[in-house]
């Protein structure tokens, strides 16, 4: 078993991927409105070994599944350790390996504002824009920064507009679009910082 939740052929499956170091209100949240605006028939979490770009490890895994069950109870989202199970933590990766699973669904790649600014870090990050249109979810405070992006700027041509949301995980990639919305501003390290959950590593 690889811990991947069922999709037919044709679903449009947002994917969702992180530490969750912990699940939280924010999560949540960003995962119901991409429901919504870019009209997918589920989103998956997908909750990562570990960030390689941060420099100390997450809470046990078990522990991070066990509270994103609980923070996120939808039908239409499920919870998933396929990073764990075939082993990586890079994103390119566990998109070629999900898109060889599962070579009629279209995935969506979701992450927030934060990300896209620092998208060109990642791995192969010009192969994931190139290969699955990519959803961004905005934050409070990320929007200037994720707009004037090596990322943002480089597939600007490519960006459809808040409008067109709903296009996004039909259209042929590279395909990416920038939503602004009501955030709550939570994140995961402030509650760690409250002391709220433990840390490895």
């Amino acid at each position: 078993m690889d811990g991947l939740p069922l999709a037919r052929a044709g679903q449009a499956v947002g994917l969702l991927g992180g530490s969750f170091d912990p699940a939280h209100a924010g999560h949540v949240h960003i995962t119901l409105e991409a429901l919504k605006r870019f009209r997918l028939d589920q989103v998956w979490w997908l909750v990562s070994p570990g960030n390689p770009l941060k420099a100390h490890g997450p809470a046990p895994l078990a522990t991070r599944m066990a509270a994103a069950r609980e923070v996120m109870q939808h039908p239409r989202v499920k919870i998933s350790d396929f990073e764990a199970r075939i082993g990586t933590k890079y994103t390119a990766r566990t998109l070629r390996a999900l898109m060889g699973r599962h070579p009629r669904v279209r995935f969506v790649w979701l992450m927030g504002a934060d990300n896209l600014a620092s998208f060109h870090r990642w791995q192969d990050w010009q192969w994931i824009m190139e290969n699955v249109p990519v959803g961004v979810l905005a934050r409070p405070g990320d929007r200037i920064s994720a707009r004037l992006s090596p990322a943002a700027v480089r597939y600007e041509r490519y960006r459809l507009r808040g409008r067109e949301a709903a296009l996004l995980a039909r259209s042929d990639p590279p395909a990416w679009c920038f939503v602004n919305l009501p955030m709550r501003d939570v994140s995961s390290s402030r509650i760690r910082e409250g002391g709220g959950w433990p840390r490895t590593g």
